[in-house]
């Protein structure tokens, strides 16, 4: 099988509009979740998120073309570019039938679905825009990319909730390893701040309440979390074949040593009981990568800040590294970002592998109260630095779906 690497990496979060500022953020441990501005949410239960300020779309995509879009999509169009550009690799004639995208949503165009439902039960059908299903396709962010640079290789986009962004690199990962492509532009996008997301995910009591403190709202692993903070932005990465990466003089971040991926087969919302099946996802990812638990170093958890996801994916951990899993540094950046949906594995992912190149591990702040039944270490409220040869990404997902993506140090 051919070796995969990470060449650039882009993205855009409540913590700061480019992967820099994202960065720099989540090292001092700044949390990007705020009161919400997007609408008014004073008679909802949940009145805070992590939204993105100041973004400039037209950086990114001219003033005609960004009507054709929901916010998802500008977002996964900005993470791409400033990942392409962070690479290095040009997209051109030579290439561009070798070269893929495969970057998804959880849920879409959720507040263009809700704008122009109005729009048709105020103004009637001749009011709604020509564009409005092109803007709200899931798979239009890995469509449009590819329109923009010029990808004419594999495009597709996994829906699979929470879980999405990581089986989206997994997925480019494995073509390229096949021999389909030589490289793929991947990650996740979500944008759902919107008064029916907020609403919903507040009738399934999904959500934290903690509504005087946003800044500390998500705290997992906390024992006094109470619900995750919707957040919102785009993390993509470029994949290339080795050789490819070496011919050209490409910086490496990190080699994709391995993928997993599972199904709890348990219950709609909640995870199966004592995290068998994240479990069984991390432990594949391993296999796969041929890495022994033991040179795991670092772990960016799912870790949600809600009460049985951080339960069961520590006792998830426990399971699969046994005694080494009181050695592992695990953090949260959830605790700073929010919990992105869809495109959570792909800002994770792009975060893993800064982790793996710099040595600095980020924070899992608001810890404050340790919950005797989350019991590692969470590297609390301040950045850590560490050498890390090996590291993983969790993501699990409605539906009982599980991914976890192994990265290792290059060499």
């Amino acid at each position: 099988m051919r070796r995969v690497v990470i060449t650039g990496i882009g993205a855009i979060t409540p913590v700061g509009k480019d992967m820099a500022a994202t960065w720099e953020g989540l090292v001092q441990g700044r949390s990007g979740i705020r009161r919400i501005t997007r609408f008014d949410a004073s008679d909802f239960p949940c009145q805070i998120a992590g939204e993105v300020d100041g973004f400039d779309p037209g950086l990114y995509v001219e003033k005609k073309e960004q009507k054709k879009m929901d916010t998802f999509i500008l977002y996964a169009m900005a993470a791409s570019q400033m990942a392409l550009a962070d690479s290095g690799f040009v997209i051109d004639s030579s290439n561009a039938e070798r070269v893929g995208v495969v970057v998804s949503s959880g849920i879409g165009g959720l507040p263009a679905i809700e704008k122009y439902h109005k729009v048709l039960l105020e103004r009637g059908p001749r009011k709604v825009t020509q564009f409005f299903i092109p803007m709200v396709l899931i798979n239009l962010a890995s469509g449009q990319i590819a329109i923009r640079l010029g990808a004419k290789g594999p495009n597709t986009a996994p829906v699979t909730a929470c879980a999405t962004g990581t089986h989206s690199i997994g997925d480019a990962f494995r073509m390229i390893q096949r021999g389909e492509t030589d490289a793929m532009i991947a990650g996740g996008a979500e944008s759902t701040i919107c008064a029916l997301g907020v609403g919903g995910f507040s009738a399934m009591k999904a959500l934290s309440t903690r509504n005087d403190e946003p800044e500390r709202a998500s705290r997992p692993f906390d024992a006094e979390r109470d619900g995750f903070v919707m957040g919102e932005g785009a993390g993509v990465m470029i994949l290339e074949e080795l050789e490819q990466a070496r011919k050209r003089g490409a910086a490496i971040y990190a080699e994709v040593a391995g993928y997993g991926q599972s199904c709890d087969a348990y219950h709609m919302t909640s995870p199966a009981p004592e995290g068998e099946g994240a479990a069984r996802c991390i432990a594949l990812a391993l296999k796969d990568g041929g890495v022994a638990p033991e040179e795991v170093d670092y772990i960016n958890a799912h870790g949600t800040s809600t009460p049985y996801n951080d339960e069961f994916e520590t006792m998830a951990i426990k399971s699969v590294f046994g005694t080494h899993a009181g050695k592992l540094a695990i953090s949260s950046t959830k605790s700073m970002t929010g919990h992105l949906l869809g495109a959570a594995g792909g800002v994770e992912g792009v975060i893993l592998a800064k982790v793996i190149r710099d040595g600095v591990i980020p924070p899992t702040i608001n810890y404050e109260f340790p919950d005797p039944k989350c019991d590692l270490d969470y590297v609390p409220n301040e950045a850590r630095q560490h050498t890390v040869r090996a590291a993983l990404s969790n993501s699990m997902g409605f539906g009982g779906t599980n991914a976890a993506l192994l990265l290792r140090r290059f060499s």
